[in-house]
């Protein structure tokens, strides 16, 4: 994810405070706001309670869980103590697969009795991975980023001693789901909020609009001050994701008043929409231009690190950055701007 200054148009209608661990902020009647810590760069992330009633049964929806850690279920266990009323959870929505977002979605449920709900693909993706059926670091990721360039040997062994980055946050799944597709309404707490897919960044990314009182719970799709990683994975090689998401930004567009309030799972709750997604769009264009303007001799996505990233990374950020730049690269290339070259094993791009 890459730093993006803020600019006027981008409103933080609720100023610098958060929410303490355990503790809630409530943003609008009958929405909270949670803030769970992370062991990244990325130190936190933003997750949601909303008031419910299902099946006849008041109680609380829950959107994005945090990691599995004890930290993590300390906190929970506070909210639960101090921030529901007595009441229970009722379900667990959930926006997408990544660690931060599904880690607890499997202690969550079982501890309220309760389904979860997501999309079926990012549902699918989570099950293999927590499972081990799909390698998520290690070796495969190794060759992948090798095989676009990336040569030195620290950085490929420490990749590959990453066999358990993502079992290690989401050690397990609930068995069971509720299917959320694009279009979806759901009836949360007096709302009706209308399930917004969205692609480039997960698989199949679940975000919810309320259009009756402009508020968006964006997950990762729209966020305030960086922009969301957009990579292209070892166990999908040849994927567009980067023009995945700017589609899904586009559609975003047409949907979202300037006035929503934003809720994004990093960063702070704002207004300003659509001036944030027009950032968004621009920052890619400026980086597509970028990487345009350096393959003007065959370019590996390792040898691009420092025309697309200013700061140093560190093993987490490398494996994010490397995805990111064979992203740019990719989507040039599907667009026929650049033609893709192998040698020796190893991918280059050229004008």
């Amino acid at each position: 994810m890459t730093a993006i200054p803020a600019a006027d148009p981008i409103h933080y209608p609720f100023g610098d405070g958060v929410p303490a661990p355990g503790a809630s902020i409530e943003l609008a009647p009958g929405l909270r706001w949670l803030r769970m810590g992370l062991p990244f760069t990325l130190n936190h992330i933003n997750l949601w309670l909303l008031e419910d009633t299902l099946d006849g049964v008041r109680g609380w929806t829950i959107v994005d869980c945090g990691i599995d850690s004890a930290a993590t279920r300390a906190a929970w266990e506070q909210v639960f103590a101090t921030q529901l009323d007595g009441l229970p959870v009722l379900r667990v929505v959930v926006t997408h697969m990544h660690p931060d977002h599904v880690g607890l979605a499997h202690w969550l449920t079982a501890r309220w009795n309760c389904l979860l709900w997501m999309s079926a693909t990012d549902y699918a993706v989570a099950c293999m991975a927590a499972r081990g059926c799909m390698a998520i670091g290690g070796e495969p990721m190794a060759m992948h980023f090798a095989a676009h360039g990336l040569a030195d040997a620290d950085t490929l062994t420490a990749i590959r001693k990453r066999t358990d980055y993502y079992t290690g946050l989401v050690p397990a799944m609930p068995p069971r789901f509720v299917r959320l597709q694009h279009g979806d309404v759901l009836r949360i707490g007096g709302r009706d909020w209308r399930c917004l897919a969205g692609y480039g960044h997960a698989p199949e990314h679940i975000s919810l609009h309320c259009e009756h009182d402009a508020l968006f719970i964006a997950g990762d799709m729209l966020l305030p001050r960086i922009s969301t990683n957009i990579s292209v994975n070892d166990n999908e090689p040849l994927a567009n994701p980067l023009q995945q998401f700017l589609d899904s930004l586009a559609r975003f567009d047409l949907l979202l008043p300037e006035h929503t309030l934003v809720f994004p799972s990093h960063g702070l709750p704002f207004r300003g929409a659509q001036a944030r997604i027009a950032q968004l769009q621009q920052h890619h264009r400026e980086r597509l231009t970028d990487v345009m303007q350096a393959c003007s001799t065959p370019q590996t996505a390792a040898e691009l690190l420092p025309v697309l990233f200013k700061r140093p990374l560190d093993i987490h950020q490398m494996t994010f950055a490397m995805g990111e730049s064979i992203a740019h690269l990719h989507k040039l290339w599907f667009d026929g701007q650049l033609r893709r070259l192998q040698q020796d094993g190893v991918y280059r791009f050229v004008r």
